[in-house]
């Protein structure tokens, strides 16, 4: 497999003065992409590396410019904040196979931002494609090839849609992103889309949902996912610096799509916010475990269940289908769907008009033949 440099970056000083260390094996391509984007950039002999004066050093810019060369770490010259979120991920083998991902197709993952769920999931996905071709040169196999073996996924393990789409985001990112390749030199087929309806609650079944929870933590939970519409990953990532009572709004950051939005905050969920704080006394996230730390997102599964067998209700329910519950309520309450767009942070309306389809209001309005027969 082709395999980029790696160029790492670093704090140091030189003659007292702060400068970025820029360290990378000999290769005279990379020496002449630097001295063309960086005239002040030179050779130091006493720690033999690519130095330049820390003052004139811009990150983005030089991420921009090397990002088709090299592999770049850039780890040690950003805040402890920062730090945290690009820590290793540990990604377990959850299966029998001897193939090893290469470390800058996990690298660029990683720096092109990619959450640790689809980190996983690409990880996974591409290891078994490795395992599969073990014997042939990836970097040059011919895209009949790619398809055929997607093809015997699809027959022999009955994989579903979401997953064939995710092995082939998985491979594409390979070749278009690590390699470099043109996207259109592999365009592999992709499955034809599904026409599924969210499943949906009642008002009647959400009440009854929320009345049969007790605990007040879990209530906000339940109560804050339904009331601002908000997918699950988005409610424990919530903390309490969010929650601004002044303007009656609440701040989802760095959502699906690297995006951060505003939501409504309702005065009852307010209501039962302060009166969960005053009990529990989170301290940094709105949710907080046991230690201190992030709220998992497993354990909310848990007790919507168990609260949905309390209050009776017969439907599979799941912490997506208040999203879905709370889009469709505010559609059949005459709410304008492009509002809907923005609360739910979709990227295009198309998305949201799924709703319109499940809207009560669609049957409601209109008189059905039978009652005028029986």
């Amino acid at each position: 497999m082709a395999h980029k440099p790696q160029i790492t970056l670093s704090f140091g000083t030189h003659h007292k003065i702060p400068v970025v260390l820029m360290d990378f094996s000999y290769n005279e391509i990379l020496k002449s992409r630097l001295k063309k984007c960086y005239p002040d950039a030179r050779w130091s002999y006493s720690k033999k590396t690519w130095i330049m004066p820390k003052e004139k050093f811009e990150l983005q810019f030089f991420f921009h410019n090397f990002i088709d060369l090299a592999f770049i770490d850039y780890s040690q010259i950003l805040p402890k904040r920062e730090v945290d979120i690009i820590e290793p991920i540990k990604i377990k083998k959850t299966d029998n196979t001897d193939a090893e991902v290469p470390k800058y197709y996990i690298d660029l993952l990683r720096q092109k931002r990619y959450s640790p769920s689809t980190i996983k999931t690409y990880v996974h996905y591409f290891r078994k494609f490795l395992c599969y071709f073990k014997n042939e040169d990836i970097d040059n196999l011919p895209k009949e090839r790619i398809n055929s073996y997607l093809l015997e996924l699809i027959e022999k393990e009955n994989i579903s849609i979401s997953q064939q789409n995710q092995r082939i985001n998985a491979i594409k990112f390979y070749y278009e992103k690590v390699l470099g390749l043109d996207p259109e030199y592999f365009n592999l087929e992709r499955p034809r889309k599904e026409q599924k309806l969210p499943d949906v609650l009642s008002k009647n079944e959400i009440g009854a949902l929320l009345s049969s929870v007790e605990n007040i933590k879990h209530k906000s939970m339940l109560a804050l996912i339904y009331s601002c519409g908000l997918r699950r990953s988005e409610a424990i990532s919530l903390k309490l610096e969010d929650i601004d009572a002044n303007r009656m709004v609440i701040k989802i950051r760095g959502a699906k799509g690297k995006k951060d939005r505003y939501v409504q905050l309702s005065e009852k969920l307010l209501d039962l916010l302060k009166d969960y704080q005053e009990e529990y006394k989170p301290r940094t996230w709105l949710f907080e475990g046991q230690k201190s730390g992030q709220y998992g997102a497993e354990s909310i599964s848990r007790f919507l269940k168990s609260a949905a067998l309390k209050a009776g209700i017969k439907k599979r329910v799941y912490p997506h289908i208040l999203r879905h519950s709370y889009a469709t309520h505010q559609l059949e309450q005459g709410v304008d769907i492009r509002f809907i767009q923005q609360w739910l942070g979709h990227e295009s309306l198309k998305t949201t008009q799924k709703y319109t389809h499940v809207s009560e209001q669609n049957f409601r309005n209109f008189r059905n033949p039978l009652d005028d027969l029986l």
